[in-house]
Order: structure tokens, then C-alpha cells, then sequence
């Protein structure tokens, strides 16, 4: 029987992201207009995140729950007949209106936070130089710019990884003992002696479903300590997992 692993550890997504950036990684991702969201299209890939994000053992918030209600709700009004004659409040009444109002406003504030967050203000006084990236990391093309992931990103590069995997080897019995810590220590090990390494380094030649959720849970806690950053030259392009601060 192919059995969901299950783990004695447990992280909230909401410790890092929440609904409403999920919906604007969806939107950046399907290069849409904010103002004309496919609403059907949208709605069936939360879903699907949703999915992919219980399958790691990521305990979800409520409120992913609501807005997966909302999604659906705005999709069953649009698909609402349209009057003959419609009139003026019935053109104006966009179904999504509220929910665009909502993805403006959280990104102004998010992106106010992020430029805020990026200022050195204190940082040599409080906290450790940060790592630098690698010259070979740094040798980009004029078309890829180094920049850093979102939890979402890492949530699909993991999924791809088991997505790819021999059904047969997601079938077979591991009995190996793996323990959060000792994975937490091998990454931080690992990424002192090779600087930078991408996710499948981090696997090695052991890739069964346990062990890469394990791995993933793992980068979520060093992620959340601010040990560890990830990033990824071009959109969507293989990701590297760095060390935050220089050892």
C-alpha cells in the first residue's frame, strides 16, 4: 500500500505566506492582468496547491480554507447567466471586484515591507555579514536576475521532484530512522563545505517520498531561522539553496 508519509514535526504555512501572496504567485505565474483574473483558472490551481501542500504535511491555515470558498463562490457568480439587456449595475457588478481590491492592497503593503526590509539600517551593528553569492552564482545572463524564492516556488520545485519519481520506488517500504535534527544538521553541514547547493544535491541518491519531505521541512525551519536563503536565476529556473550569513 502507498501510504502518505507522516512526520512528528508540523509547520504552518502561514508562518511564512499566506492566501492572498499564493494568489499573486499564481497571477505572476500565469502572467495575468490583476484586473481580469480567469477566475476559473485561478480557483482550479489553488486547488491544486492546496493539494500539494497537504501532500507535504504542511498544516494549513483557516484562511487558505476561506479563500478557497471565496475563489469558488466568485467562479459560481460568473458563470451566472448574463441578463439580455443588462443594465448599468448589473455591468458594473464584477464579482471580483473585491477580491482585486484585496490583491492591490496587500501588495502595496508588500512590496513597502520588502523595500523596507532591504535597508541596511543597524544590520553591521546587529547582525552577521550576510553571505555573498558565489562568482560563478553572479555570472548571469543579461535576461536572468538573481533573485530570491517564495515558499510557493520551493512547494512546486518539491512536488516536481516527486512527480518525477519511479512509482515504484514511492511503493517501497524505507525503514531508515530520519530524524528533523539530524537532516536540519546535514544541510547546515553541507552547505558550510559547498557554499551553495540545489535541491536535488541536497537528496543526493536517496530520493523516497519520506526523505524529501523530511528534506523540505527541514528548509522551511532553516528558512524561518534565517539560516538559509533560496534562489533561483530567471523565473521558474532551477533553485539554489545558499547559506544565510557567512560561517
Amino acid at each position: 500500500m502507498n501510504e502518505e508519509p507522516t512526520t512528528d514535526y508540523a509547520i504552518k504555512l502561514d508562518i511564512f505566506e499566506g492566501p492572498l501572496d499564493l494568489l499573486l504567485y499564481l497571477i505572476k505565474k500565469n502572467e495575468i492582468d490583476i484586473y481580469n483574473i480567469p477566475v476559473a483558472l485561478i480557483t482550479q490551481q489553488y486547488l491544486e496547491y492546496l493539494n500539494i501542500i497537504k501532500s507535504l504535511n504542511l498544516d494549513l491555515a483557516g484562511e487558505y480554507l476561506v479563500m478557497a470558498s471565496t475563489l469558488i463562490h466568485i467562479k459560481s457568480r460568473m458563470l451566472l447567466p448574463v441578463p439580455e439587456e443588462p443594465t448599468a449595475e448589473d455591468l458594473e457588478d464584477d464579482p471580483r471586484a473585491e477580491l482585486v481590491r484585496q490583491l492591490l492592497e496587500y501588495q502595496t503593503f508588500k512590496e513597502a515591507a520588502t523595500e523596507l526590509s532591504q535597508r541596511p539600517l543597524l544590520e553591521r551593528d546587529v547582525f552577521k555579514r550576510s553571505a555573498a553569492l558565489p562568482e560563478e552564482t553572479k555570472k548571469t545572463t543579461d535576461e536572468d536576475e538573481l533573485i530570491e524564492v517564495s515558499i510557493f516556488e520551493l512547494i512546486e520545485a518539491f512536488h516536481h521532484l516527486v512527480s518525477r519519481l519511479d512509482k515504484k520506488e514511492l511503493m517501497e517500504i524505507d525503514l531508515e530512522k530520519l530524524s528533523l535534527t539530524d537532516i536540519i544538521n546535514d544541510v547546515m553541514e553541507r552547505l558550510t563545505l559547498e557554499k551553495n547547493l540545489t535541491f536535488e544535491e541536497l537528496l543526493g541518491e536517496r530520493k523516497d517520498r519520506r526523505r524529501i519531505v523530511y528534506t523540505f521541512l527541514a528548509l522551511l525551519e532553516l528558512i524561518k531561522l534565517k539560516m538559509i536563503k533560496a534562489y533561483q536565476t530567471a523565473a521558474f529556473g532551477v533553485i539554489r539553496i545558499f547559506p544565510a550569513v557567512e560561517s
